[in-house]
């Protein structure tokens, strides 16, 4: 029974993604938005659930969503300015110069960046904008933050893909040969009881990779420690995510 309940964990990951994962602010949407000069079609790419998708269907006339996963798509919500399409980052399916924005959000870290940037170049319109913005560690009570980074350091360490470095830094290492713009700085905020921060801890992938492995769910061992820095369990408490957002046009050389 035991591993039957361990697989059912991972055939429902995509629903509880969708459960914990905060969302982005609006004012980095409108921020986006603002600076675009034409709003007729954007490329979010690997869109997974539609989190970044759905806000940017306000603003412009299509969105145009690709992700790998056919699962986490199917979460997302329909939309009639949404196209959900499976495809790769590098090669997208999208027309030459057809796009007036291209975002990726928390998932830059995955894509083959130089055929990704050929990719871009050839489906952005020439004053097009390119974002990518990412969070890595959250920031609730310093009691409460020191039993994560237990966890997210001391149990799951070895767990995580290397291109988790890249989130950590905020993606500021990486080579992007396109024109930098200032951009502002943004942060998420959301409020959760100790069972939905629990939830968002279960959504990193580090996380499930140990429970393939060690057979057993490592958010468990650190129960004690957490419920005790949470206080009343019952309690919402607030859960800040600070962003990494960088943004470059697409100008002709």
């Amino acid at each position: 029974a035991h591993n039957m309940s361990n697989k059912d964990l991972f055939s429902s990951h995509a629903k509880f993604y969708q459960q914990y994962r905060p969302t982005y602010p609006q004012q980095l949407f409108a921020w986006l938005a603002n600076a675009c000069t034409r709003h007729n079609t954007v490329w979010d790419c690997a869109s997974g659930n539609g989190q970044a998708a759905v806000p940017l269907a306000q603003y412009f006339s299509q969105v145009l969503a690709t992700d790998l996963s056919s699962e986490q798509l199917a979460q997302a919500p329909m939309h009639p300015h949404i196209q959900y399409r499976v495809a790769p980052a590098e090669v997208s399916g999208l027309e030459d110069h057809s796009v007036d924005l291209v975002t990726v959000a928390q998932a830059f870290h995955w894509l083959n960046h130089p055929l990704f940037f050929k990719e871009l170049a050839r489906v952005s319109r020439p004053s097009a904008v390119f974002a990518v913005w990412c969070y890595a560690l959250n920031h609730v009570t310093p009691q409460i933050d020191s039993v994560m980074h237990e966890l997210y350091e001391g149990i799951l360490g070895p767990y995580w893909e290397p291109e988790r470095r890249m989130v950590e830094d905020g993606y500021a290492k990486i080579e992007v040969p396109f024109a930098e713009m200032k951009a502002p700085r943004f942060s998420m905020e959301t409020t959760w009881t100790l069972e939905q921060y629990q939830g968002y801890l279960r959504t990193w992938s580090s996380c499930r990779k140990y429970m393939q492995v060690q057979g057993h769910d490592p958010v468990d061992l650190i129960q004690e420690k957490l419920v005790k820095a949470w206080g009343d369990g019952e309690r919402s408490r607030t859960v800040n995510f600070p962003l990494s957002f960088r943004v470059f046009r697409m100008l002709k050389e």
